[in-house]
């Protein structure tokens, strides 16, 4: 690192607005990755200024250095490495003493009192302060504190401008922290004036209403059935798009690699096989997830998030869990792996392998195709198609997502009282206040953290199951494919869940991605050899039928669809997150045995119906 001219540490508790703060001072120059020897993430950025570069290094948010969590043990093993030349304590306007609190451990600390390494107090969210009649003397407490203290707003660019050069002029500095034995509450009570009395209660208002018994479940399931609604509507006409132009370009690519004479039998298994498998997952995958993940972010950004956790709590309770798994199972809507990893916010290990092992129950984006499908041609008659149409697949879609969650909380209950037996441990939950959601760093945060992360994970695995789908389809023994041979000896085990041999043989080849389901089980009764998409509902319904489709082969498919083995790129995260191959096949089999064991009840029940 000889190239910076310092290296800055910035800390603070959650919700003070630090990653606004840093990715204002670092632009795009960033890159993120996990701590060594944990599974904790972190992100590094540089900024310039006069000449000078800093590398900013973002540590995770903790209110205290007392290590729980591996968060809080990251930030303070950290700080006591003395890697950094400096460090900012971003602390929020709103609530100084909270954030006292955690400058006087950093203070404390031997390799900042002892090396003397500069510190700078980071007053963020003075915008938010002003408005609810908060004042603070910024002179007073500079004089307590006897080094520099900066208010700013993240949002301002001058405010940025003076927190640069106030970092780098701590360049080569040394301090004298030994006289601070301030009290955080006594300096706050000092510095801090409140003009307004009653600051807070409009948002206590609408929080009794968000977080209310009655009440909170109602929002949640509105805002659930609206983005999905949005979700569905949204996507159809760009996923055409898509579609239209990778399989436009697929003709080309045969064409070219015919002329340069490479083999008909290698064109087809690269072009039919492995290039329209990718092309069919991006183009399907690729809409949704552009529009469910930005409307997760602005939710996540104007502070509801949090209090679904809170509304949650009480069932997670139940079920002897944690009440952040609420927010973990909401990250598995959009990507079950990134729920995974979302998990991580949980400091027991008990309760966050129970977050783990049942987050695949609620259905990701990539099953919501498959879901989409059969609620569309099943369920829904030909003149309720269109606008109202597709507000009763929502509404349809978002009963599955809820089904997702009660099995979520049963497995939880389940799991706490065998494998992993335990109480609920305690855990504090800050509600941050609303914040107006800045829609464009949502978007270009949804869409390369999230969506293009999510999408390249998938097409890594699609592209090799293109392959292995093409040569089971094309590949013949004693009279019939490889692809007929297994789907015949599976047929069995699915009439018994109300399915067949080849729905069955169609979630297996679609282990790398779930997109891909359904245009198997069309290749399979098809017999075609390649994948093959039917834009016509009515010729869809009719080959489905003629093949013994019905209703109840409708309903044991999507209960299938909801429960069975997560995908690959999620077990393979489940992997590297527990360590344990152990609990990556508990993580296959309990989704798994809870799918195939409901479908046979639900056909038993169902066949004199």
């Amino acid at each position: 690192m000889d190239h910076y001219q310092l290296v800055a540490a910035l800390a603070g508790n959650p919700n003070v607005g630090k990653s606004t703060l840093f990715n204002g001072l670092t632009g795009l120059r960033q890159k993120t990755g996990n701590w060594a020897g944990v599974t904790v993430a972190t992100a590094c950025g540089t900024f310039t200024h006069h000449d000078k570069t800093c590398l900013l290094v973002d540590l995770p948010g903790t209110y205290s250095l007392d290590t729980h969590s591996k968060e809080e043990e990251v930030a303070r093993q950290y700080l006591s490495s003395g890697e950094a030349d400096a460090v900012v304590v971003v602390s929020d306007a709103t609530c100084l003493e909270r954030g006292l609190h955690l400058l006087k451990q950093i203070l404390s600390l031997e390799s900042i009192r002892d090396r003397g390494i500069p510190v700078v107090l980071c007053v963020n969210l003075c915008d938010e302060a002003r408005r609810k009649g908060i004042e603070i003397d910024f002179e007073l407490l500079r004089d307590v504190l006897q080094f520099p203290v900066i208010p700013c707003c993240a949002r301002c660019r001058e405010d940025l401008l003076r927190l640069k050069e106030t970092i780098l002029e701590c360049e080569g500095g040394r301090e004298n922290y030994d006289c601070l034995d301030f009290s955080p509450k006594e300096l706050a009570g000092e510095t801090v004036r409140y003009t307004k009395t009653n600051y807070r209660r409009r948002e206590e208002i609408i929080d009794r209403v968000v977080t209310g018994r009655f009440s909170g479940g109602v929002i949640m399931f509105l805002l659930l059935l609206g983005v999905f609604w949005l979700t569905m509507t949204g996507a159809n006409y760009p996923s055409a798009v898509l579609w239209n132009m990778f399989f436009a370009l697929e003709e080309r690519l045969a064409a070219g690699l015919t002329a340069l004479q490479v083999p008909q039998a290698l064109i087809q298994a690269l072009v039919y096989g492995v290039y329209r498998v990718l092309a069919w997952v991006v183009s399907v995958m690729l809409p949704p997830m552009a529009i469910f993940f930005p409307l997760f972010t602005l939710l996540e950004d104007l502070g509801y998030l949090p209090r679904v956790a809170f509304h949650m709590d009480r069932s997670f309770k139940r079920c002897c869990a944690c009440g952040k798994q609420c927010l973990t199972m909401a990250m598995g809507l959009g990507c079950n792996a990134a729920g995974v990893i979302g998990c991580r916010i949980i400091d027991s290990p008990r309760e966050r392998l129970i977050a783990i092992l049942t987050n695949s129950l609620v259905p990701c984006n990539g099953r919501f195709p498959t879901l989409i499908t059969l609620i569309t041609l099943m369920f829904l008659t030909g003149t309720s198609r269109g606008v109202s149409g597709t507000f009763l697949s929502a509404l349809l879609l978002t009963a599955a997502i809820l089904a997702g969650v009660a099995a979520t909380l049963g497995c939880s209950w389940v799991l706490s009282h065998t494998l992993l037996k335990g109480v609920p441990s305690a855990f504090t939950l800050e509600l941050p206040p609303y914040r107006r959601p800045e829609v464009g760093k949502v978007l270009v945060r949804s869409v390369f953290d999230r969506t293009l992360f999510v999408l390249g994970r998938a097409a890594a695995v699609a592209a090799p199951a293109g392959l292995v789908i093409w040569l089971l389809a094309n590949v013949t023994v004693g009279g019939g494919s490889l692809l007929f041979h297994l789907t015949g000896f599976l047929d069995p085990l699915g009439r018994l869940m109300g399915l067949d041999g080849v729905i069955l043989m169609a979630f297996i080849l679609g282990f790398p991605a779930n997109e891909i389901v359904v245009p198997i089980m069309l290749m399979a009764y098809l017999q075609t050899g390649c994948l093959v998409e039917m834009t016509d509902p009515a010729a869809l319904v009719e080959l489905l039928t003629a093949n013994g489709w019905t209703w109840r082969t409708a309903l044991s498919m999507m209960i299938f669809c909801l429960f069975h083995w997560p995908c690959s790129t999620t077990c393979l995260t489940i992997r590297k997150e527990t360590g344990s191959l152990k609990w990556t096949a508990v993580s296959f089999l309990l989704p798994t045995l809870l799918g195939l064991g409901l479908c046979i009840a639900v056909h038993l029940l169902t066949m004199f119906v």
